[in-house]
């Protein structure tokens, strides 16, 4: 399969991830929204996480969608993202809380219905290394794209009000324009081109040696694993201002910033992780990533009344967050024929909204079973468990992987990755 090597189509295939964490670009703004529409704090919250909600069924209906019309990925992606703009821009020039919070279950369903094409579309075009890097890279780029949102939103609400902040979905027409101009034309997966060329690209299990015809019963380990880090990093980042007040008292309003330092180190994780696959291997890189998250929830659950150490672990969880985010979505190709890599993408990705969505009811079971309260310092006591759960999954893999015979490369990574038709 040929595709463009040239650094501004390798840019185009990473924009599709640019927009797909603008969900969150209001949040600075919803204060001035509760005010002005006379809403409660839950209906306001509803703004937020009402995408998530429609992600978790167009992720499913998406690659339906696609056998049903027989549309190509890239087509599909570019209907998402146009989509995203139009529903985004929405807000911006109505002020009823209902049409409003239409507009955003629709953005939702924008993200869904592109979303795991965008990673899957990497795993078809790139292999090898190439395909390590750009995985980590679009992982990257969605944090990226977060920040950027969320800034340009702000600055936009500073200086023009609440109705402006939403104006930054305009990004998703630059970002739709970009990636139809350079991303190459892909025929869909059931056409007779693309059977061809996975025949001549036959995915080959490391574990078996043999030619992937089926979906692995692993998707369901890895899916468990994904709930699992999505809900430690989603309680985290929502448990972290009411920590921080606790600590510091209720005129402290730094939460933010640190975020947003966080999020930074999200975007160097993604950035790092095709390097740390290269240097350490596959499974180096899953115990570098799980010890890490490990330690930042160590940090952030055992640091008591000490703002400092609190603070260190939520800076540092954005960074093995990004890095096993990206290893997660490179071992799918293992996990399933090429022609199915949308469907468990859509699995996978249907565990992760799942888990944000879930992360509250989780915690305050954390809480229960550890008899702590759901307010003050007793707002970290579930990341303790979070901690112990990821060496316990560390360990889980180093006796598993002993026990199988996994083939590597050289470099300690997966091996072979595929095998070409004679």
């Amino acid at each position: 399969m040929k595709h463009g090597q040239s650094l501004a189509t390798k840019l185009a295939f990473l924009s599709a991830s640019f927009m797909v964490t603008s969900a969150y670009a209001i949040q600075s703004a919803l204060p001035q929204i509760k005010t002005s529409l006379a809403v409660s704090q839950p209906q306001v919250e509803y703004l937020v996480t009402a995408p998530s909600f429609a992600v978790m069924f167009f992720v499913v209906l998406s690659p339906l969608l696609q056998d049903w019309f027989n549309i190509s990925d890239k087509h599909i992606i570019m209907a998402g993202i146009t989509l995203v703009g139009i529903a985004g821009l929405v807000p911006a020039f109505v002020s009823n809380y209902w049409v409003i919070l239409a507009s955003r279950l629709v953005l939702g369903a924008g993200y869904g219905l592109y979303n795991s094409q965008a990673i899957s579309l990497i795993s078809v075009w790139y292999q090898g290394h190439e395909r390590t890097s750009m995985q980590g890279w679009r992982s990257a780029f969605e944090q990226i794209g977060n920040a950027c949102t969320l800034t340009i939103s702000s600055l936009l609400l500073i200086y023009a009000g609440w109705h402006a902040a939403f104006l930054v979905y305009g990004l998703a027409f630059a970002v739709m324009a970009f990636f139809a101009w350079r991303v190459p034309n892909d025929a869909h997966s059931n056409s007779a081109s693309d059977s061809a060329d996975d025949q001549a690209n036959e995915t080959i299990s490391p574990i078996t040696n043999e030619k992937v015809t089926k979906i692995s019963p692993l998707v369901i380990a890895i899916l468990a694993f994904v709930l699992l880090i999505k809900m430690d990093f989603i309680g985290m980042e929502d448990r972290f201002p009411g920590l921080a007040v606790a600590i510091n008292g209720s005129q402290f309003n730094g939460s933010g910033t640190y975020l947003s330092l966080m999020l930074i180190g999200a975007t160097l994780g993604g950035a790092c992780y095709g390097t740390l696959q290269k240097h350490f291997g596959y499974i180096g890189a899953i115990y570098i990533g799980l010890v890490l998250l490990a330690i930042a929830n160590f940090l952030f659950g055992f640091g008591g009344n000490n703002f400092m150490i609190i603070a260190a672990g939520i800076l540092l969880v954005g960074f093995p967050m990004q890095v096993l985010t990206p290893l997660i979505f490179n071992i799918l190709p293992f996990m399933a024929p090429m022609k199915l890599q949308t469907k468990i993408t859509s699995f996978i990705l249907i565990g992760f909204n799942f888990g944000a969505f879930f992360s509250p009811t989780a915690d305050a079971w954390f809480n229960h079973l550890l008899s702590q309260p759901l307010s003050g310092l007793g707002l970290a006591a579930p990341f303790r468990i979070y901690g112990v759960m990821m060496l316990i999954i560390a360990a889980l893999i180093f006796f598993g992987k002993r026990g199988m015979e996994i083939k590597f490369d050289h470099q300690g990574t997966l091996a072979p990755q595929t095998k070409r038709a004679k």
